[in-house]
């Protein structure tokens, strides 16, 4: 199997996750958004590592689930049908490990079991018996921590009797098997050198679910290398009440001080303002490992006209369950008739179990089949409508997602305990309804309920506050002099802040200066849109997933307004610089963002653009560069004869040419009549890129195969 085909189909970011060299970038953490295919790069990773030769059964891939890890095994096993890769739970790999033979003795023997061990169900009230015989106080701690090595001396003591019990009879529990082969690797020198030449490479699916003693066990196999390969999303850690710890997604860069992170955020999906919804829900989220979610595949993966509606997420507020529930089954039968859907295309999602048996009640009411249900000849039913728990949901997708019970109290849920506590547990509600927006492919309705029968009696609920404000619009008119004044002193206000707050950051988080920049830059952009009152709709964004950001990138735009900018900072959701003249210096705040977006400063009549890119790329940096190929602005949206020398440049730099056009930017400032809103519209055309094309002509002449090209792709559009 050629290595390179492996490749196909891969956008820049799982591209670089496949490819990483452990030799160089050390450990890998890929923070993998909702719907960006975190298990189609796990697998083709391995498929990778097999085609260069790693032999498979030295390969180690952890998941959660065994239904998880038999679907991998699967996908692996389409390209490498024999292939002896290791895919299983931390539990079945502990369990694998403690009946190994090492020197002649079973692993198990190593840690003091009598028998072999035997995974058995626990009865809680048996346990929590025992431990009252002891004298123990029943809730100081649960079966699972039988063997913790947290305790103190008094307390191992009293727990003697039971840990010995479990040794004799070989009757466990799971967790005990994690404990025992942390025992095993810790503590047994021989042990942890079998184990650790068995695998070379660990790969760990769900990295954000895994307990503090499964990530003992995974560093206590690693050891001092640096073939450690994850993949998770902190933002969809909802297992906090199973014993998850998110902290191991936070440390992970402290941990492994070498380590590389990798961030998947093309989401194929939830169409774009699905993901607007989504991305929101995190504005607050530390800086290091915040994600963007962007759209890789808008028009949904079956073509539904409904995809490309492109709908925005609804709130629906109604008075009582009966009202609420006329406008679901209204809404479903519409849908269905208009758009040729599926019963199983919907889903109603709700937090708690209880809410679940209500809505299905409701819907069989209402006559409209439900997913589970058994129909006549005790037949289940397989398209049906879901209604499920968002914990159930996760993994899962729906074209329409009505998520119920947006209350305080409901989304999110009751949270109790002391102040950290309920933090804690806010946080992962935060998470959980993160999960529940991501179902949504095309279309999300929030549901929200004045009063409803909850918990023994008829409650009045407060609006959740997790529900999307609505957006300030500013409807006030002024003189068009005043409107010019106005926008541009708070645009002014707002670079000069921004100049304050980064040098705090500078000082006090310097690290986190660039990933700083970018999160100001686009939020800058939104802020321009909302003080010019400009409409942007931005067409084909998806086409981005198609760039290779880690190589120069020169965006080509038609240029008709200074309003530009900040629009094609939005359409590209990257910050990006542009070349110009060195006089634009004199107005001090605009220099100064000028130079931290990365622009060149060029004299034109002296020239020397390229060795000016050349310098940028010898530093580390990787120019991304917005340039107008006609060199000047037009009075109209009309493309204007063009010149060729960013189209040289490009070719000097082996840059990868990102056509876009824009249509009503010039209405913005330039042209503008009065101070109501302006309509912009903004599409991202297909890439070019140089590099590639040296490789299939010996020459390249930037007018005939670059400049013509892509004056004929923009004219296809205006």
């Amino acid at each position: 199997m050629d290595a390179s085909s492996i490749l196909k189909g891969l956008n820049a970011d799982q591209r670089a996750a496949v490819l990483h060299d452990h030799d160089k970038g050390a450990q890998l953490l890929i923070l993998a958004g909702a719907g960006s295919g975190k298990t189609s790069v796990l697998t083709k990773r391995i498929q990778y590592r097999i085609a260069c030769g790693v032999e498979p059964e030295k390969i180690l891939a952890l998941t959660f689930t065994a239904k998880a890890a038999s679907e991998m095994r699967e996908r692996v096993q389409k390209l490498f049908p024999d292939a002896g890769v290791r895919l299983c739970t931390f539990h079945s790999l502990a369990l694998y490990m403690l009946k190994q033979k090492i020197d002649g003795r079973f692993a198990y023997e190593m840690v003091g079991f009598k028998k072999p061990p035997t995974p058995k169900d626990s009865s809680s009230r048996e346990f929590m018996a025992k431990l009252s015989k002891l004298k123990i106080k029943s809730g100081a701690l649960n079966r699972e921590e039988l063997f913790s090595d947290g305790y103190s001396q008094a307390m191992n003591a009293k727990l003697k009797e039971l840990r010995q019990d479990v040794l004799d009879s070989g009757e466990v529990v799971f967790e005990d098997l994690i404990y025992q082969s942390i025992n095993l690797l810790e503590n047994n020198e021989s042990a942890r050198e079998f184990f650790r030449s068995e695998w070379t490479e660990i790969m760990v699916d769900e990295y954000q679910d895994i307990n503090p003693s499964q990530y003992r066990m995974v560093k206590a196999l690693l050891g001092n290398r640096k073939s450690l390969f994850v993949v998770g999303d902190d933002d969809q850690a909802i297992y906090g009440f199973r014993g998850a710890d998110i902290g191991n997604i936070n440390r992970f860069c402290d941990d492994f001080k070498e380590s590389t992170l990798i961030r998947l955020e093309w989401n194929y999906r939830s169409v774009p303002n699905v993901l607007h919804l989504a991305n929101e829900i995190f504005e607050n989220k530390p800086l290091r490992l915040r994600k963007v979610l962007r759209a890789g595949n808008p028009n949904g993966s079956g073509g539904n006209p409904l995809f490309r509606e492109n709908r925005k997420p609804e709130i629906w507020e109604s008075d009582d369950p009966i009202q609420e529930m006329q406008k679901i089954v209204c809404r479903i039968k519409e849908l269905r008739e208009s758009y040729d859907l599926e019963w199983k295309n919907f889903a109603i999602l709700v937090r708690y179990n209880r809410q679940r048996l209500y809505y299905e009640e409701a819907l069989k009411d209402a006559g409209l089949p439900v997913a589970g249900e058994e129909t006549e000849g005790d037949e289940t039913l397989e398209n049906g409508i879901h209604v499920e728990t968002v914990h159930a949901s996760k993994g899962l997708q729906y074209a329409v997602v009505f998520y119920a019970g947006m209350a305080e109290g409901l989304t999110p849920g009751e949270c109790t305990g002391t102040s950290s506590q309920r933090k804690r547990q806010l946080d992962e509600e935060r998470r959980l309804y993160y999960v529940g927006v991501t179902r949504a492919e095309a279309y999300l309705i929030l549901l929200y309920c004045k009063q409803r029968f909850w918990k023994g009696r008829v409650r009045k609920l407060k609006k959740s506050r997790f529900l999307p404000k609505p957006p300030k619009r500013s409807r006030w008119k002024m003189p068009l002099l005043l409107f010019r004044i106005y926008a541009l002193t708070i645009v002014a206000l707002f670079m000069f802040e921004h100049i304050v707050k980064l040098a705090f950051v500078m000082v006090f988080r310097h690290s986190e200066v660039d990933v700083w920049i970018d999160k100001k830059v686009q939020l800058f952009a939104a802020f321009c849109m909302r003080v010019l009152r400009i409409d942007l709709t931005i067409e084909d964004q998806a086409i981005l997933g198609k760039v290779d950001w880690s190589r120069p990138v020169f965006v080509m735009g038609n240029h008709n307004s200074y309003s530009d900018i900040p629009v094609i900072f939005l359409a590209i959701e990257r910050t990006i610089g542009f070349i110009a003249k060195r006089e634009l210096q004199v107005v001090p705040f605009l220099s100064f963002w000028m130079r931290k977006v990365g622009c060149v400063f060029v004299n034109r009549e002296k020239g020397g653009g390229a060795a000016k890119i050349r310098e940028a790329m010898a530093k580390g940096r990787v120019p991304r560069l917005f340039i107008f190929p006609e060199g000047t602005r037009g009075k109209d949206d009309s493309l204007r004869p063009f010149k060729s020398g960013g189209f040289r440049l490009a070719i000097e730099s082996d840059a990868t040419i990102l056509p876009v056009v824009m249509k009503g930017t010039g209405d913005v400032w330039e042209r503008r009549k009065d101070s109501g809103r302006v309509k912009v519209w903004v599409k991202i055309l297909e890439p070019l890129d140089v590099h590639a094309l040296k490789q299939q002509k010996a020459e390249i002449e930037p007018r005939k195969d670059l400049m013509h090209v892509v004056r004929e792709r923009m004219e296809s559009v205006l």
